[in-house]
């Protein structure tokens, strides 16, 4: 993950005889040399002080879409570089007190993750490389960044130009931004939400839209952070609207967020097993889900080819 003649503003360190020593210093470029040395001596691990973690987290965010592409490194390791950079990003945006608006730099971040990203969990094989490193544990920049996943896969088995994908890949990524706007205390309260706390917890789409009004989306992007509550009998929030008139990229979204919800440990209530969570959707949620994308998306996790 050390690309040949990228800066890095951080110290390389190996581990030899008991102590880290020196191999190249910050701001030296890691030449083609350098990485030849190391496999020739049969190195495989390389070490960054913590104290510029913050820089190499910075390097890894540059080169994300040159490392994702990179078929000489193994899927594996992809998927995990992946899974932190995205993770770095999307922490750093919903865990800091935000302002009324989500800033310019932040969407910044968050849409050169998804321009770099989408080309490499397009591969047949990704969803699987990544899906090791999905979380149990419910926040909810991981929950964004697994619906997006999820989403993304999805919207491969469909008829999108590459724009579109990005478009909705944007929304499916920011779908719960608007959550930031919602207190802490109610978010991660244990035990059954109080009708009131049910009601702000329902805002958080319009809070979304309005964060990022100032900036510069496409209607498509933000049709996933306002509808991805709706459903298709139309009880779903914050228009009620139903069938076509949600649109298909934001079905696939509703699916996922449903999906990854009940497949992670949420304050009120423990993960299920994804065939259980599968059974629920088709059984007890019919009319609220698009069941065409349900099939595709059965498909789509279990590795079978769609037609």
């Amino acid at each position: 993950m050390l690309f040949p003649e990228a800066l890095g503003n951080f110290s390389v360190y190996l581990w030899q005889g008991g102590d880290f020593v020196l191999y190249t210093s910050s701001g030296q470029k890691f030449t083609t040399r350098h990485r030849q040395t190391l496999h020739k001596n049969g190195i495989k691990e390389v070490y960054v002080q913590g104290s510029e973690r913050a820089e190499y987290e910075k390097y890894i965010e540059r080169n994300l879409g040159k490392i994702l592409l990179d078929e000489t490194l193994p899927i594996e390791a992809r998927s995990r570089i992946f899974f932190e950079a995205t993770t770095v990003v999307l922490q750093d945006v919903f865990d800091r007190k935000l302002p009324s608006a989500l800033r310019a730099r932040h969407l910044d971040r968050i849409t050169e993750i998804v321009r770099n990203s989408i080309k490499f969990l397009a591969k047949d094989n990704s969803l699987s490389a990544v899906a090791p490193f999905i979380s149990h544990d419910y926040k909810t920049y991981t929950h964004c960044m697994h619906v997006f996943v999820y989403s993304v896969a999805l919207f491969q088995t469909f008829e999108m130009t590459a724009n579109e994908t990005f478009e909705y890949g944007l929304g499916a990524l920011l779908h719960d931004v608007g959550k930031a706007k919602v207190p802490k205390r109610i978010l991660n309260k244990r035990g059954p939400l109080t009708t009131a706390e049910r009601e702000i917890i329902k805002e958080h789409p319009v809070h979304g839209v309005s964060m990022c009004a100032h900036l510069p989306m496409t209607q498509n992007t933000i049709n996933c952070i306002l509808f991805h509550h709706e459903t298709m009998d139309g009880s779903g929030y914050p228009a009620g609207i139903r069938g076509d008139n949600v649109p298909m990229p934001v079905r696939i979204i509703s699916l996922s967020d449903i999906y990854d919800a009940l497949t992670t440990d949420r304050p009120y209530a423990e993960a299920m097993e994804p065939y259980e969570a599968l059974s629920l959707i088709r059984n007890e949620m019919r009319e609220n889900v698009d069941m065409n994308v349900f099939k595709r998306f059965v498909a789509v996790l279990s590795g079978a080819e769609i037609i």
